[in-house]
Parts: structure tokens; C-alpha cells; sequence
């Protein structure tokens, strides 16, 4: 019996085809020199959390159906009393990502849920931090397939950073524009 492994598309595809456009178009030398992905980071803050306790138990159960791995809560690091927020109080959830599920992400973001986000007019390029990451964010969660609409009883917004191993904005704008992020206009 051979044992056949799986590989995301998405990692096939850097392995394949990205690694050499990326090392033709900026002249790399060394193999390792090539950006590729290093993480994918999720946060979804919840303000409403401070008054309902149970929103933080639904936006980490959601967050855990659209990553595919279990979120970590955010406690909040201090107490402000004008936001009734107190010294540990959960406020939020994030999840990072790495390899497999990292690229699985990818791929459902890029073909299902940017597709379905209303008015979308593609992603802006002033988004990248100078370091070679990306950050986005949508404003509702219900955008990916596996959140069942008629479930939900509120709808969040989520924050999104792509981390890659690029030194610059320009290589990893090629880098995830090879993985079709969909960027708006040439030099926006």
C-alpha cells in the first residue's frame, strides 16, 4: 500500500510556478533568498463582549470554523472604566497560521470569500508595512463558506496580516500578486 500525502494547491503552486517567476523577475542568486510565506495572523476584536460574556464563546467558535484550528481569546491589558473594561477581561480572539492550514486560508480567501465581499473593488496596495506584510480587513465574517448564515447571531469583523519573508513591499506585493490577491489598479 502506498500512502499517497496530501499538498494544498496553493502550496503546489508557490513550489511550482512562484518560486521561479519570483527569482527571474528580482534576480535572486540563492534559492533561500526567494520571499515566501511565513504566517497568516486572524483577529477579530469584540467591543460588544464587556456587556455579554457569551460573544466571546460565539466569535471564537466562529473563528475556529474559518481558520480550521482553535483561536486563542485577547485579554484586554489594562482597565479603562469609561469602556466598563477590566484587567483580563477577554476581548476578542486571534489565530495564527502556518504551513498547511496557512495555505488552505489562502486559498479560500483569495477564490471564495473576497468574491463574495459586496462593493469589493480589489485590495489596496498602501497596505503593505514596508517590512514585506500585509494587513486587510473585512467587514463581516460571513463572506466564508463555512460560517452557516442562518446560524449566526451577530455579524464580526476580522483583521487579516499576510507575513511573508520579502524584504520589501514590491517583492511581496509580486509574491501575493502570483498568488492572485487581487490588487487594485497598477500602482495604487
Amino acid at each position: 500500500m502506498s500512502e499517497t500525502t496530501y499538498e494544498p494547491r496553493m502550496k503546489a503552486r508557490y513550489r511550482e510556478v512562484v518560486r521561479d517567476k519570483m527569482a527571474k523577475q528580482f534576480g535572486y542568486k540563492n534559492e533561500m533568498q526567494i520571499p515566501r510565506l511565513d504566517k497568516i495572523v486572524i483577529n477579530m476584536g469584540v467591543g460588544e463582549a464587556v456587556q455579554d460574556s457569551k460573544k466571546i464563546a460565539s466569535v471564537l467558535n466562529d473563528l475556529a470554523l474559518i481558520a480550521g484550528q482553535k483561536p486563542v481569546a485577547t485579554m484586554a491589558k489594562k482597565s479603562i472604566a469609561g469602556f466598563k473594561l477590566r484587567d483580563g477581561m477577554a476581548i476578542g480572539a486571534k489565530v495564527t497560521l502556518r504551513r498547511d492550514q496557512m495555505y488552505e486560508f489562502m486559498d479560500r480567501l483569495v477564490n471564495i470569500a473576497l468574491p463574495r465581499v459586496r462593493d469589493f473593488r480589489g485590495l489596496k496596495s498602501k497596505s503593505f508595512d514596508g517590512r514585506g506584510n500585509f494587513a486587510m480587513g473585512l467587514k463581516e465574517h460571513i463572506v466564508f463558506p463555512e460560517i452557516e448564515y442562518d446560524k449566526i447571531d451577530q455579524i464580526w469583523g476580522m483583521d487579516i496580516i499576510v507575513c511573508t519573508t520579502a524584504k520589501t513591499n514590491d517583492e511581496a506585493k509580486a509574491l501575493l500578486a502570483e498568488f492572485d490577491f487581487p490588487f487594485q489598479g497598477k500602482n495604487n
